[in-house]
């Protein structure tokens, strides 16, 4: 009974994590309907496992009494109850149910070496808009490996949050996902223009125009662009924090 209870509660974890977007705090979006798909199946499987549990204990026989010639026999059960230890079990599950982790932060892209942005040849266009939206992954790529033509005489709009960089003065990051937290690791954009006094891992949004200066991420030598700064605001974390 004790590994049904626990099945029971953990698949509802993971249909709470799904619904309510908490899952996008661990892996990526795409995942949602295999965690759906997990969740019901687990559900399923232990409401079984219990109904059947009773359905057996309803039709157990009596226990034997004692004769009174000392050969009674003990049909009691004892020898296939579960161990109590089994119920600890249940402690990560209600971790996962009452617990909400933060999204991956500046610890984090402190600790890891920049994407490097992907090399391309020719870039499309920018979607039409003044500001455009891009994002840190696209800006970088565009900056360092086209030497921002494709970003030239266009206004930019760039979400992140900040982080410090190695000389103290603040960056622009996103962790980027491959497939969860797990293996996230940091697109880090510097920041040149007007100054943002936000604290580190605050969420901001930035307008601005493509910058020559590139930088050098010292943890793993990658190339790291930087962006010239018009205005910004501070913004609440998005509902998919990660890239």
């Amino acid at each position: 009974m004790t590994q049904a209870v626990i099945m029971l509660l953990f698949g509802g974890a993971i249909l709470k994590a799904t619904i309510t977007d908490t899952f996008l705090r661990y892996v990526k979006e795409g995942l949602r309907p295999f965690l759906l798909l997990a969740g019901i199946l687990l559900v399923a499987a232990a409401v079984m496992t219990i109904w059947y549990d009773l359905r057996a204990g309803r039709g157990a026989p009596e226990p034997a009494h004692d004769d009174g010639h000392g050969h009674g026999h003990d049909d009691d059960g004892h020898g296939h109850h579960e161990p109590r230890v089994g119920w600890l079990l249940l402690l990560p599950v209600l971790g996962l149910l009452l617990v909400s982790p933060p999204a991956l932060g500046s610890f984090a892209a402190g600790q890891a070496g920049s994407v490097g942005p992907a090399a391309a040849s020719d870039y499309p266009p920018l979607p039409a808009g003044d500001p455009v939206e891009v994002s840190l992954l696209d800006y970088a790529s565009r900056a360092v490996f086209d030497a921002g033509k494709s970003l030239a005489g266009r206004n930019v709009q760039l979400t992140g949050f900040i982080t410090p960089g190695p000389d103290g003065k603040p960056m622009l990051a996103r962790m980027v996902l491959t497939c969860c937290a797990a293996d996230g690791r940091p697109i880090k954009i510097g920041l040149a223009g007007a100054p943002i006094d936000a604290p580190a891992d605050a969420w901001v949004e930035v307008v601005g125009v493509y910058s020559s200066q590139v930088g050098t991420d010292p943890v793993n030598q990658a190339q790291v662009a930087y962006f010239d700064v018009k205005s910004w605001r501070e913004i609440d974390e998005p509902k998919q924090p990660y890239a």
